[in-house]
């Protein structure tokens, strides 16, 4: 039975058919613009702002996580601000907000996932005013804009201690760090309790009206069971007027069914790390395949190169793919299997070094220009083609680089992607020599090709991570 907590507003037995009517009203207006959308009958909080009409379909989302500590000299959330302008030139839709909460001190390794009070900004990254205003500039930018949430732990010197039962205890009465982790700076919550479980609802909630947030993104959504996300988001998604974006991180096999939109792409990535290392790239493209077939609709695998804790804990792009032409290069590959994309504010600029996330090393901006804009004109292209996004695909088979044609409607594309540090020759299919093709993008750093439609010759020999693009 579906159960709302006093925090977001009792409503007792009348919660599910309320629930159901909303969401049957919402639907009939989504279906018939001309109808007003329905109130919210019982709003948890005043609103702030008008809810963002722009979020895009998952497939063609562009996200991108933002490190706060690194990613200016202030660490905070005016310098997000400062560079969204930058953002958008990356085709970017959807911003991702790595927690932004006060941390906890007890125990505590200053880590941002170490959440002291789940209702406010840490004084660190600023205020309420701050977190609104970069709602309000990224969606006049045509961003739509996520909270990371951490609803496994909290900080144990979070108020939420004082209540009894809130946290899992062990046989002494104890209350413990998540088990089968060694996260000692976090402690365990216990979602037995319901007021727990409401209150972490009604925290939820509170950022959806008062900063106009579009979504969470929630870490380790395994630790938390399935009946709580499947109720949570049945509670926003009746909330009119709101398109939501919910993005797991988890590998459990029910976070789709919980009604998340979004989950990581790890074997993808994994598979990717494994061309690079020597393997086919049909270890790649099997991965990808194999993904999609198991995807319910309207759900997606996000695919990345990188992300905070790999930048973090592992190695950047850089390290990983072989320096910045195959970094690069890692990412057109990723691009060109389609769907949403990630991409972790600092891998435009080719760092080599660990970004931390414990700790403030600001990002090098002024650094590796030509990759920056080699990214932008990546992306840029993947933004104007549909068939790249979600078309469909014939693979030509070569053991050194990626051959993909890509077709929706019209649009069609092809790419030519060397994956080895050394020239590759490629014969060139007599199927792919039937009609002219013009080349958009080419060379290590993908510069633009100011040629018309021509054939393409019987061999191609690609430079090493080169890269070409062309379209009809």
């Amino acid at each position: 039975m579906l159960q709302i907590g006093k925090p977001a507003g009792v409503w007792g037995r009348w919660a599910l058919p309320t629930l159901l009517v909303l969401v049957f009203l919402l639907n009939a207006c989504r279906d018939n613009p001309s109808l007003p959308l329905p109130q919210d009958p019982m709003p948890p909080y005043p609103a702030y702002g008008t809810p963002f009409g722009g979020v895009p379909d998952t497939r063609d989302m562009v996200m991108y996580e933002v490190n706060l500590r690194a990613y200016s000299s202030a660490g905070n959330i005016q310098g997000v601000i400062n560079r969204l302008d930058s953002i958008k030139l990356l085709g970017v839709n959807v911003l991702w907000l790595m927690p932004l909460h006060p941390v906890g001190v007890l125990k505590g390794i200053n880590s941002p996932y170490c959440v002291r009070d789940y209702k406010a900004v840490g004084a660190e990254y600023g205020t309420l005013e701050d977190l609104r205003s970069l709602t309000d500039a990224a969606h006049a930018r045509g961003m739509a804009v996520l909270m990371d949430w951490v609803a496994n732990h909290t900080a144990w010197d979070h108020p939420w201690m004082a209540n009894d039962g809130w946290y899992t205890q062990n046989n002494q009465g104890q209350v413990v760090h998540p088990p089968g982790t060694n996260w000692l700076d976090v402690a365990d919550l216990n979602y037995s309790n319901q007021a727990m479980r409401d209150a972490m609802l009604d925290a939820m909630l509170y950022w959806i009206y008062q900063a106009n947030i579009d979504g969470f993104r929630c870490d380790y959504a395994d630790g938390v069971p399935f009946d709580f996300w499947e109720t949570a988001w049945a509670r926003l998604r009746s909330i009119p007027g709101r398109r939501l974006i919910l993005f797991a991180e988890g590998s459990r096999s029910d976070h789709f069914q919980a009604d998340f939109d979004l989950n990581f792409g790890w074997s993808t990535y994994n598979a990717l790390k494994q061309v690079w290392q020597g393997q086919s790239p049909s270890v790649y493209l099997n991965a990808r395949l194999n993904q999609s077939q198991s995807t319910p609709p309207t759900k997606a695998w996000l695919q990345f190169t990188t992300n905070h804790d790999e930048s973090a804990w592992d190695a950047t792009p850089v390290v990983l793919f072989g320096g910045q032409k195959g970094a690069l290069a890692a990412s057109a590959v990723s691009l060109m299997g389609g769907g949403p994309q990630l991409l972790y504010g600092s891998q435009e600029v080719g760092i080599e070094q660990n970004l931390p996330f414990f700790s403030r090393q600001p990002i090098p901006w002024n650094q590796n220009q030509p990759m920056q804009t080699a990214y932008r004109r990546l992306m840029a292209w993947y933004q104007a083609h549909p068939s790249v996004r979600y078309g469909s695909t014939l693979s030509y088979p070569h053991p050194d680089l990626i051959c993909l044609q890509k077709q929706v409607g019209s649009d069609t594309t092809l790419a030519l992607i060397n994956v080895r540090n050394r020239a590759v020759t490629f014969n060139v299919p007599p199927a792919l020599r039937t009609g002219p093709w013009t080349c958009a993008l080419a060379g290590p750093l993908n510069s633009p090709v100011p040629s018309g439609p021509e054939l393409l010759p019987a061999n191609i020999t690609l430079q090493p991570y080169e890269g070409r693009f062309f379209e009809r």
